[in-house]
């Protein structure tokens, strides 16, 4: 008789075709995993490449225990393809993977072994290192945690509230529990494509979790390299992915603060993020038109200022 399947490795994934190959690779080798339980689940969001096909050729000669499985989510989006993918899980836990996540060979063992030693667990987050194509820009650690890079020390620790911090969603783990007893079916930032112009959907995700008292945790022990090709640092690239953080960023301050205290709150990060704006404006202006940090900077601060307005439009 089979084992309950305890841990299930969630890869949403579009046009991932690319780099599909290699992550498998990676999940097959992985070591000390003989005491476990576990399946690699991938969830295709519409993909027009040969994704499919490629995922059918592996399960046709597929010789592991852990099974290889392949679903199709037709709505668009990163936050529905995670969706289904915790609907679809037989695990506990739950390690999303984005198609572009290569882990470390003991990233699974890591990964089982702090949710085995932390029953009051609902989240934890991997330590997240960028493989470039090309030398990134000079100060580019200033903007690299809005490309999933996260490297947040050597000691596990818990993430508290008032430091309002949490983990990408790349290689987070999540106790399936706690995603159905706290995470909405239909997020606010669902985040239907870039033309949305909003983002942070895994973030909305992990804070609903926290605020309804679960624990969310930083694994140093769990590795992963995120592949960032050349044309993820241009600049048209970066102002549009930052873009679309800052103008999701109210949502996620509003999520934090009680009800009755958000329109006084809201008045008081206007004011902020205006104050912000001003003094970076005037510490260095000269900088903005070459300096491709300084602009990543900038936008961030504009489209958090912007933040609340645009989400009353899209409503």
């Amino acid at each position: 008789m089979n084992k309950c399947i305890e841990f299930s490795i969630a890869i949403p994934t579009y046009n991932g075709e690319k780099y599909l190959y290699e992550l498998i690779k990676k999940l097959q080798n992985q070591l000390d995993i003989e005491n476990i339980s576990w399946e690699i689940i991938i969830v295709d969001n519409n993909s027009t490449d040969n994704t499919a096909k490629l995922i059918q050729e592996y399960q046709a000669t597929w010789r592991h225990p852990f099974p290889l499985k392949y679903y199709l989510e037709t709505k668009q989006g990163a936050a529905y393809a995670r969706q289904r993918a915790v609907e679809e899980a037989k695990g506990k836990f739950i390690g999303f993977l984005d198609d572009d996540n290569y882990p470390a060979l003991d990233w699974v063992a890591a990964a089982y072994k702090f949710a085995q030693q932390n029953p009051n667990v609902g989240a934890f987050g991997s330590q997240i290192h960028g493989d470039f194509e090309v030398e990134p820009p000079e100060n580019f650690d200033k903007i690299a945690c809005f490309l999933a890079i996260n490297q947040r020390g050597s000691q596990p620790h818990r993430y508290e509230p008032k430091k309002k911090m949490l983990p990408p969603g790349a290689g987070l783990v999540v106790r399936k529990q706690a995603w159905y007893g706290s995470v909405p079916k239909q997020l606010v930032l669902n985040h239907k494509g870039r033309d949305s112009l909003l983002a942070s959907e895994d973030l909305e995700a992990v804070l609903h979790i926290q605020l309804a008292g679960w624990e969310v945790w930083y694994n140093p022990d769990m590795h992963i390299y995120h592949q960032i090709p050349a044309w993820r640092l241009q600049k048209e690239y970066l102002l549009r992915l930052i873009r679309c953080i800052g103008l999701s960023r109210h949502h996620i301050r509003m999520l934090r603060t009680q009800p009755l205290l958000r329109p006084l709150a809201s008045f008081g990060y206007i004011f902020n993020d205006c104050r912000k704006i001003l003094l970076y404006l005037l510490k260095s202006p000269s900088r903005f038109s070459q300096d491709l940090i300084a602009c990543c900077e900038r936008e961030f601060l504009i489209s958090s200022l912007i933040s609340p307005f645009y989400l009353l439009l899209k409503k």
